[in-house]
């Protein structure tokens, strides 16, 4: 398979798994499918597919990281790739984390479902909205709750 392939390949395999938790939430599926590092494994294996013929350019990048390394390796069609699958792989497992403190915490799934939506294309931002959501809910649950008797 060619860099390309591979790169487009990473997507499309997490795809589905994001289409479970945003457009299924609360289904009994979604959620064991959620609470599983499964749905990772094919994107993994993509990203060793990519990483593994130029990992001595990157293991340079992530062991001396600086701009220019970097751009050394995003120069390479499996060193972008790589980077990409990293990416997709990363930003899976902290949906299915949001996906799983959300049921915890109660949060709608219509509110969920455009934080997960950010968080596929713009992961810092999608997370953040998140911890900020996560602990406004959390400290309004604590504000509730009544004191304990000493």
């Amino acid at each position: 398979m060619t860099d390309r392939t591979l790169f487009s390949l990473a997507f499309a395999l997490a795809a589905p798994f994001w289409a479970l938790l945003i457009l299924a939430p609360g289904r009994r599926w979604t959620d064991r499918i959620a609470a599983s590092p499964l749905p990772m494994v094919p994107v993994i294996g993509v990203y060793l597919a990519l990483a593994i013929p130029v990992f001595p350019q990157l293991w340079a990048a992530v062991s001396r990281p600086d701009l220019a390394g970097f751009q050394q390796l995003l120069a390479l069609g499996g060193g972008a790739g790589a980077i990409w699958a990293q990416l997709i792989a990363w930003d899976l497992f902290l949906g299915q984390w949001m996906y799983r403190e959300a049921r915890t915490l109660g949060i709608h799934p219509l509110v969920m479902g455009p934080l997960l939506a950010l968080t596929i294309l713009l992961s810092p931002f999608g997370v953040l909205l998140f911890l900020c959501l996560r602990g406004t809910l959390r400290l309004r649950g604590r504000q509730r709750r009544p004191l304990a008797p000493n």
